[in-house]
C-alpha cells in the first residue's frame, strides 16, 4: 500500500484523528486480504499479537476483520447501489475503507457516528478531504436504510431465485450457495441453515494426543468443554490456542472435530493382518498424521508422511516430533514408495468449501473454475493412493468440501478405473452415526456445520480387492 501522510495543521487540510487501534487493526488485515491475498485468520492474530491489543479491543478488531471479509460480497452490493458506481471503479483502499464502514453500520451496534466519523478521517488520512467528503456521503446514504431494506431492494426475487436469494442474504457467491444445494441434495431445504452456519464464529476445536492427556484433562486445564463426538476432541470458549501450554508442548493440536473423525475412522476400518504400514498421502500441516500415529503407535504402526511443500513438511515434521512418522518431501502422485501399504489417507487438496467459516475471504477468494483442476488432482492423488495400497488394505479419501464434483464424483471415478469396492464409513464415525442429526444413507460421511458443529468434511471408505 502506497504511504499517504497525514494532513498536519502546515498543510492543505485539517488535523485528522487516525483510527482507533481495533478498527485501524481490522482496516490493515482488510488492506493485506485484497493486495496480498493474505489470510485473515492468519493475518490478524500476528497483527493483535505485534500491535498489543487485547481484551475487548482485539474482539472488536476481530469481529470487524472476520465480519467485513464475510459478507464482501453483500457490503460490495450495497457500497456500488450507495455511490451509484461499480466498486471496481472505487480506489481499493477507499473500498476497504467503505467495507469497513458500511460493515459498522450494517451488521454491529456501532452509532451511525462513530462508524461514519471514524472512517471518514481515515479517508482524508489515505487521500484528501474531497474522497473523503465522497467516503462520507456513500457511507451516510447506506446509514440511512437498514440492512434487511437494502436486501429487500439488491437481492434477486425469492420466488424466481431461491439459491440466488438466499446466497445474497448470507452473503455467499451464487455457485457456493448452488454448490451446497447439490450437495444436500433432498435436505436443500437446509440452505438457509449451512449459509447462516458459516457466518457465525466458530469454536476453536483442540485434540488431545492419544497417550499424552485425555479430553477430560485438557479440558480441565484451558478451561474449555469435552468434544461432542471424537474422544479427543475439546471446545475452547475463547483467546488464542497458540498461547496455551498443551499446545507449545504439542499435548495439543489446533483441529477441527470434523478432521480428527476422518483420522480416527481410518484407525477403525477393518483390515485383515495389519502390519502397521500405514500412509497419509496429503499430511500437511500434520494434524491428521499426529492423530494417526498417536493412535497407531502403540499398535506397532508407522505412519508415512507424504508432503511436497517444503514449509507445510517442515510443519508435518514440528507437529509429529517424537511420533513414529516418516516425513516423506515428494508429489504423492508420484511417490517412489513401495505398495503394500495397509491403511491409506487421501485429505485432498480442495477448494476449502466446508470450512468457510474459519476462513472468511476465503469464499470469494476461489471461482467456479478452480474445481476441475483440483478434481483432476484428487483423482490423481486417489488413483496413486489405491496403486499404494496392498489387496485387502483401505484408502479413506477425504476432503474439506462438500462439492459433488470433488466428493462422489471422484469417488465414482476411482470405483470405475482402480480395483476397490465402497465400504459403508458410516460405522466409522461412531457415535455421530448415532445421533438424530444423523449421516444420511451411506456409504459415504458428509459432516455439516449446522448439523454436527464441525467443518464440512465428506470421507469415503474404500477396499482395495484383488485384481
Amino acid at each position: 500500500m502506497t504511504e499517504r501522510k497525514p494532513q498536519g495543521p502546515r498543510g492543505r487540510g485539517p488535523r485528522r484523528r487516525p483510527l482507533d487501534p481495533a478498527r485501524a487493526a481490522a482496516f490493515a488485515v482488510l488492506r493485506a486480504v485484497s493486495e496480498r491475498d493474505a489470510y485473515a485468520n492468519l493475518a490478524l492474530p500476528a497483527l493483535l499479537r505485534e500491535r498489543g491489543i487485547s481484551g475487548r479491543d482485539a474482539a472488536f478488531a476481530t469481529e470487524l476483520t472476520y465480519g467485513a471479509c464475510r459478507s464482501r460480497g453483500l457490503l460490495d452490493a450495497v457500497i456500488a447501489a450507495a455511490a451509484r458506481r461499480p466498486t471496481d471503479a472505487i480506489d481499493p483502499v477507499l473500498l476497504d475503507l467503505l467495507r469497513l464502514g458500511a460493515y459498522q453500520l450494517l451488521r454491529t451496534r456501532v452509532g451511525e457516528h462513530a462508524a461514519v466519523a471514524t472512517t471518514v478521517e481515515q479517508a482524508g488520512i489515505e487521500f484528501d478531504s474531497a474522497r473523503a467528503g465522497f467516503v462520507n456521503g456513500v457511507l451516510r446514504t447506506i446509514a440511512g436504510r437498514d440492512e434487511a431494506s437494502w436486501v429487500a431492494e439488491l437481492a434477486p426475487d425469492k420466488s424466481q431465485d431461491p439459491v440466488g436469494h438466499a446466497a445474497f442474504v448470507h452473503a455467499h457467491p451464487r455457485w457456493i450457495a448452488q454448490a451446497f444445494a447439490d450437495a444436500l441434495g433432498a435436505d436443500a431445504g437446509e440452505l438457509e441453515a449451512v449459509l447462516a452456519s458459516d457466518d457465525e464464529r466458530p469454536q476453536v476445536h483442540l485434540a488431545a494426543r492419544p497417550g499424552v492427556l485425555t479430553a477430560a484433562e485438557l479440558a480441565d486445564a484451558v478451561g474449555g468443554t469435552v468434544g461432542r463426538y471424537s474422544p479427543f476432541a475439546v471446545y475452547l470458549p475463547g483467546g488464542d490456542p497458540g498461547r496455551l501450554a498443551a499446545v507449545r508442548d504439542g499435548a495439543a493440536l489446533v483441529q477441527d472435530e470434523g478432521s480428527q473423525l476422518v483420522a480416527r475412522a481410518l484407525t477403525l476400518a477393518p483390515v485383515n493382518g495389519d502390519t502397521g504400514r500405514w500412509l497419509d498421502l496429503c499430511a500437511g500441516p500434520g494434524g491428521k498424521t499426529a492423530l494417526l500415529a498417536a493412535l497407531g503407535g502403540p499398535s506397532g504402526a508407522r505412519v508415512t508422511a507424504v508432503e511436497p511443500a517444503p514449509r507445510r513438511a517442515d510443519m508435518v515434521a514440528e507437529n509429529t516430533r517424537g511420533l513414529p512418522v516418516d516425513v516423506v518431501r515428494v508429489d504423492g502422485r508420484e511417490s517412489g514408495l513401495a505398495p503394500g501399504f495397509d491403511r491409506v489417507l487421501v485429505d485432498a487438496p480442495c477448494t476449502g468449501l466446508g470450512a468457510l467459516r474459519r476462513r472468511p475471504e476465503a469464499r470469494w477468494r476461489r471461482q467456479p473454475a478452480d474445481v476441475p483442476a483440483l478434481t483432476k488432482l484428487q483423482r490423481e492423488l486417489l488413483g496413486a493412493a489405491i496403486a499404494l495400497t496392498r489387496p485387502g488394505g483401505v484408502v479413506l479419501y477425504a476432503t474439506c468440501s462438500p462439492h459433488l464434483a470433488e466428493t462422489v464424483g471422484v469417488v465414482a471415478d476411482a470405483l470405475r478405473r482402480h480395483p476397490v469396492c465402497a465400504l459403508d464409513a458410516r460405522p466409522l464415525f461412531e457415535p455421530v452415526d448415532r445421533d438424530p442429526a444423523g449421516l444420511g444413507d451411506g456409504p459415504y460421511v458428509q459432516l455439516w456445520p449446522h448439523r454436527h458443529g464441525t467443518d464440512a468434511m465428506f470421507a469415503a471408505a474404500l477396499r482395495r480387492v484383488a485384481q
